[in-house]
Order: structure tokens, then C-alpha cells, then sequence
């Protein structure tokens, strides 16, 4: 991508295609009903961000209980949509960012530190839940935090890179708008 600069068409827009592709994994963790299962045959729990089901055995029917009724349960659920939400913003600002002809590095370097501010949530949020969740909620059987609670994982990490890379781009500026003339190490005899 330094090589050719951001005029390539076809590198310029990778920063906001990774950013969107953290977005849609932000959504999934969300949504997703599988922040905890039972690991083992009987499945008898399953949990999401928002609540948590249990059976009694294997043809019974699935109760659920919410965990916006548990301080922690509120409290990890809005610092990770905290932390969603401002991943969209950085989402939306990286589209405008680099949909103006001319670039503005410092603008850039701006998103690379609300990335950095939105994984700070993201990870509050992964970190209370399990610890709280284990504590606080009887468990049976073998249980594991699965799928969902993965791809919560993913969209941090995703903001913590994405956030080195917005800040270090600028510091190859020269590099990017093709301002640097090639040096050539071949010398004639």
C-alpha cells in the first residue's frame, strides 16, 4: 500500500473495508446467542450478552433469564456497545476520510485514537462478563465461552491494530502521496 499510495485505486479503500468488516463481527457478538454453551451432551445452558437460558434436560423447553438484571450484567453489555457504537463512528469517519480527494493525515491520526478509545470499552465489557458471569451464575455441567464471545474478541483486536495502523500512516506521508524520488543503489562503473 506504501508503494503505490493511497491514489491505487484499489489499496485506498482497505483501511475502511477492515473497519467495516469489525463492524460486522461487533454485530454478530451482539446478536449472537453464544457467548457461553454447555460444552457436553445435555445441552443445558446458553448465554448471550443479553440473557441467559437453561433446560432442565434434553426435550425440555429452554428458560431464560435476562441479565440487565444484574448491575454487572448492565454495566458489560453497555461498555461493549459503547465501544460498538464508537467502531461504526471510526467506521463512518475512515469512509470520509478517505473519500476526499486530498487526505488530511491528522484526521486520520483522530481515528486511529478513538480506536484506540473503543477497544479500551470493548475489552471492559469482554473482561466483566465472563468474570462476573461465572461468579455470580450457578452453572451446570462443562461449559465453555463459545462463538459469539469469540467474535467480540475479534472486533477488539481488530480496533486495537486498526488503531496502530491510522496512527502510524501518517508518518509515511511523503511515502503515500508520492512526494519521496526513488533512490537507486546501482552505481556505473
Amino acid at each position: 500500500m506504501v508503494k503505490y499510495g493511497l491514489d491505487y485505486t484499489r489499496c485506498r479503500w482497505i483501511l475502511p473495508l477492515l473497519l467495516g468488516i469489525g463492524v460486522i463481527f461487533g454485530i454478530i457478538a451482539l446478536a449472537g446467542r453464544g457467548w457461553l454453551e454447555s460444552q457436553t451432551l445435555p445441552y443445558v445452558q446458553q448465554a448471550s450478552l443479553w440473557q441467559n437460558c437453561r433446560r432442565p434436560d434434553q426435550g425440555g423447553e429452554w428458560s431464560c433469564e435476562s441479565l440487565m438484571g444484574y448491575a454487572w450484567g448492565r454495566a458489560a453489555a453497555a461498555t461493549y456497545l459503547v465501544g460498538f457504537l464508537l467502531l461504526v463512528i471510526c467506521f463512518a469517519l475512515a469512509i470520509i476520510a478517505f473519500a476526499i480527494d486530498t487526505l488530511r493525515f491528522n484526521f486520520i491520526r483522530g481515528i486511529g485514537g478513538l480506536l484506540f478509545v473503543a477497544a479500551v470499552f470493548s475489552v471492559m465489557g469482554l473482561v466483566i462478563y465472563p468474570v462476573k458471569f461465572s461468579s455470580e451464575i450457578a452453572m451446570t455441567g462443562i461449559n465453555m465461552f463459545s462463538w459469539a464471545y469469540g467474535f467480540g474478541w475479534t472486533t477488539a483486536i481488530m480496533e486495537i491494530c486498526l488503531g496502530f495502523f491510522f496512527c502510524c500512516l501518517p508518518n509515511y506521508e511523503d511515502q503515500i502521496l508520492g512526494n519521496v524520488k526513488p533512490t537507486y543503489f546501482y552505481s556505473s562503473p
